[in-house]
Parts: C-alpha cells; sequence; structure tokens
C-alpha cells in the first residue's frame, strides 16, 4: 500500500490542479489513499503579496469544495482543511462545517509562506484550538523562511502536547538537519517527504527514526506524472526497497500515515 500524505486540489496563482488530474495520477502510478488540501486557501502569492481579493476565496468555500471532492472519492482521498489564518477567523459556521464532515477530514493545513504568518501567531492560536477540540492534527508547510521555519514548529508543537505536528518538506530549501533534529526530541513532532531526496530520507532514518516520516510529493503539482520524478519520487516505488527493510520501508509509505491520521476509511475500503 502507498499513502501519499500530501496532496493538492485546486486552482490559484500557477497552481492547476483538478482532483481529476490527481486521481489520474494515483491510478496511473498506484496510489492508494492520499490527505488533500484545497490551494485555493492561498493568501499570497509567491511574492509575498496578497492575492487580489477577486482572486480568493473564503476558507469556508475552500472547505466546501474540498468536502464536495471527498465525498465523491472518499475510497481514495481524505481532506486537509487548508485555513487562512491571515485574513480571516474561526466562525461559528466554519466550526460546524468540520464538525459535520469529520468522516472526510483528518488534519488542518497551514502554509505559513502563503499565508505570510508564523505558526506561532496570535491569529494562529483559535485554529490551534479547534484542533484540539476535534482531534485533528497539525500539516504545516516549512521551509528557510521565518515563518515556515522547523524551529517555529518545534516550539509550539512543545507547547501543545496532545496534537500531532507534521513538518511538510522538513524544511524545503534547507540540508533539513534543522528539522530532522527537531523531530527526534519530541514525540508529537513528524515530517513528510515532499522534495526530500532519497539521501536525505535515510539520514532522517537514523537520526530519528522511521516511525517520525511519511511519504508525500504535492500531487499533482507537476501534472498527472508528478510521481515519475527521477530525483525525488521514483526512487521510492522500487528502489527504496532494497535499501531498507520492509517494515522500515512500510511505516514511512503508508502505516505512519494510518496512525498519525487515524485513517480507518482506507482499511475499510480495501
Amino acid at each position: 500500500m502507498i499513502i501519499d500524505s500530501h496532496a493538492h486540489i485546486g486552482s490559484v496563482l500557477n497552481f492547476n490542479m483538478p482532483s481529476e488530474m490527481l486521481l489520474e495520477a494515483m491510478d496511473k502510478y498506484g496510489i492508494d489513499f492520499a490527505l488533500i488540501s484545497n490551494v485555493q486557501s492561498a493568501e499570497v502569492g509567491h511574492d509575498q503579496v496578497m492575492i487580489p481579493n477577486d482572486k480568493q476565496i473564503s476558507q469556508q468555500q475552500s472547505l466546501i469544495e474540498l468536502l464536495d471532492v471527498l465525498q465523491q472519492s472518499k475510497e481514495k482521498l481524505g481532506g486537509l482543511v487548508w485555513v487562512k489564518p491571515l485574513t480571516e477567523t474561526i466562525t461559528k459556521e466554519f466550526e460546524t462545517l468540520i464538525e459535520q464532515n469529520l468522516a472526510y477530514i483528518y488534519g488542518i493545513k497551514f502554509h505559513p509562506y502563503h499565508s505570510k504568518i508564523a505558526l506561532n501567531s496570535e491569529e494562529v492560536k483559535p485554529y490551534l484550538a479547534l484542533a484540539e477540540k476535534f482531534n485533528l492534527p497539525i500539516v504545516t508547510h516549512t521551509a528557510a523562511d521565518y515563518e515556515s521555519s522547523p524551529k517555529v514548529v518545534y516550539e509550539v508543537a512543545k507547547q501543545y502536547p496532545n496534537l500531532d505536528f507534521i513538518m511538510v518538506h522538513l524544511g524545503l530549501g534547507t540540508d533539513h538537519e534543522e528539522a530532522i533534529n527537531y523531530m527526534a526530541s519530541l514525540p508529537n513532532l513528524y515530517g513528510d517527504l515532499t522534495w526530500v531526496t532519497p539521501d536525505n530520507v535515510l539520514k532522517a532514518i537514523e537520526v530519528c527514526g522511521s516511525h517520525k516520516l511519511m511519504f508525500g510529493t504535492d500531487a499533482p503539482i507537476n501534472g498527472v506524472d508528478t510521481y515519475d520524478d527521477q530525483v525525488f519520487y521514483q526512487f521510492y516505488f522500487e528502489d527504496m526497497k532494497q535499501v531498507v527493510t520492509t517494515e522500515v520501508y512500510e511505516q514511512f509509505m503508508y502505516k505512519n500515515a494510518m496512525k498519525v491520521f487515524r485513517l480507518k476509511t482506507v482499511n475499510e475500503h480495501r
């Protein structure tokens, strides 16, 4: 089994990721299940300038569109609620929408770069409380900028020991060592392997253990053949099996995601 813990739908900025493209990619490359978020919750662009209002949708509408996809493909897809802490707050309607759809929702997603706000900001605290209320893991982009730094995630994870935190990318654009060391020091801090080369994954396994890692890709960010990336992803499908034990391989390719996100639906539909 393979679970992609980090995939997307939606179109905003230069991203164009319809759900049909993702499902086609999953079928083509043998991905059994994927956790997806809606990129249309992005608040600022690549240049850190606010996306014009007429190009944005509310976090509630973003979730509604996500749920529409999930309800049609529950056997293949689970949801991560991408929130907008820079420009919005939690309304009663938004909270109720989450509560009524917990059968489809498995986590809360933050993108500190595309929200231009760090996880330790006051604006984020109500969302962390919401995650605690519904026992949902926190999935957050990490990179070299301050807002996205693994150090910030580590500090917040220490303050919320009952919440699990997943550092996407293990610090995109870095050597990953900081994120790996932080993971090793906290039981509730995990990482996904999106845009992490296999050699760095092996380093992470040695330092913090395979139980802290989850396969992820950003699919279908580069189209249907995102999974065919020769530098980052193709190694995982066959070659990695020759490098690590079956137990280790199964942990980061699907078992850890099933445990952290409580993915009962994967078993129910197999």
